[in-house]
């Protein structure tokens, strides 16, 4: 597990400069072989528009294609590269060579508005625990 603490703290933007260095470099030392997983679709298409115009990477990028062609394609070549949102952390299963490093541009929380959340809570601190 690798924790960039040195970079600034994530904001609305989408993707930052100080972010976009890092995982070019990181993307290139694992030699493609990347799943990376962001917080929005603006996000992960600014990540895969840079790093196509910096490295000599093919970089997938989920609503291209579907995601049964995207994952195919993934897994077919270790160089290739696989960004989109975190939608992607369920049933993408890439054993081998092709999937080595995975990146997330912000550690995912749920969100407090969402309805099954709230109701996991309350049922939690109505049990007496803490629903947090």
């Amino acid at each position: 597990l690798y924790v960039a603490r040195h970079l600034n703290t994530p904001g609305r933007e989408g993707s930052r400069t100080d972010m976009l260095d890092e995982l070019a470099e990181l993307v290139e030392a694992a030699g493609g072989r990347t799943l990376g997983l962001f917080s929005s679709m603006r996000g992960a298409k600014a990540a895969a528009e840079e790093l196509r115009g910096r490295l000599d990477k093919p970089i997938l990028l989920q609503g291209e294609e579907t995601l049964g062609e995207l994952i195919k394609n993934f897994a077919a070549d270790p160089e290739t590269c696989l960004f989109g949102t975190l939608s992607l952390w369920q049933g993408v299963d890439v054993p081998g060579a092709s999937c080595q490093l995975v990146v997330m541009d912000r550690i995912p929380f749920p969100r407090p508005d969402d309805p099954l959340m709230s109701a996991r809570q309350k049922a939690v601190e109505e049990a007496g625990g803490n629903g947090f």
